[in-house]
């Protein structure tokens, strides 16, 4: 490959990966924000097999980047920009309902309507790894994490209504 095929090769990676790093971190940051660990959290009775509050921010960090290096290769994928335009809206789609999880568990302190809402957030998931991967199954497979995690944070969310409702 020349210098020339090389810089047009990494400048068609540039614009995409650079917005898809941007809204990753847009959304982890904006769902940090909205992740309260205060005294309500803590005072959660919390299941056994529970992992400790330090292990979901690597989680995540992983996950979100994931689903960065997913949608750009995606998006780059795709046949046409309309295919392009809707696994772009399908990301958008899960960014909102993952905020919206971290909103209704830890601001509206309602686990329950979350363990309903997380369902929503893997169906959104579960999307993705269905659109992306009729033009990609890398990444389609770059997301399989992602959908793993949520499955067992809704399994947990459950366990934690369950221990401590009714909740409002």
């Amino acid at each position: 490959m020349s210098h020339g095929e090389r810089r047009m090769t990494a400048g068609r990676w540039l614009i995409p990966g650079s917005i898809a790093g941007v809204s990753a971190l847009v959304i982890a940051a904006l769902g940090a924000t909205i992740t309260r660990l205060g005294p309500w959290y803590h005072g959660l009775q919390q299941p056994d097999w529970a992992p400790p509050d330090i292990a979901f921010g690597p989680a995540w960090t992983l996950i979100f980047a994931l689903c960065a290096i997913a949608g750009v290769t995606a998006w780059r994928a795709a046949a046409d920009r309309t295919t392009a335009t809707s696994i772009i809206g399908l990301f958008a789609l899960n960014g909102f309902l993952n905020l919206l999880w971290s909103f209704l568990f830890f601001r509206a302190q309602r686990p329950d309507w979350a363990a309903i809402e997380v369902w929503l957030l893997w169906a959104s998931i579960a999307a993705l790894i269905i659109a992306c991967w009729r033009v990609s199954r890398t990444a389609a497979l770059l997301l399989l994490p992602y959908l793993l995690w949520v499955s067992f944070a809704a399994i947990l969310n459950e366990a934690v209504s369950q221990l401590n409702g009714p909740f409002g």
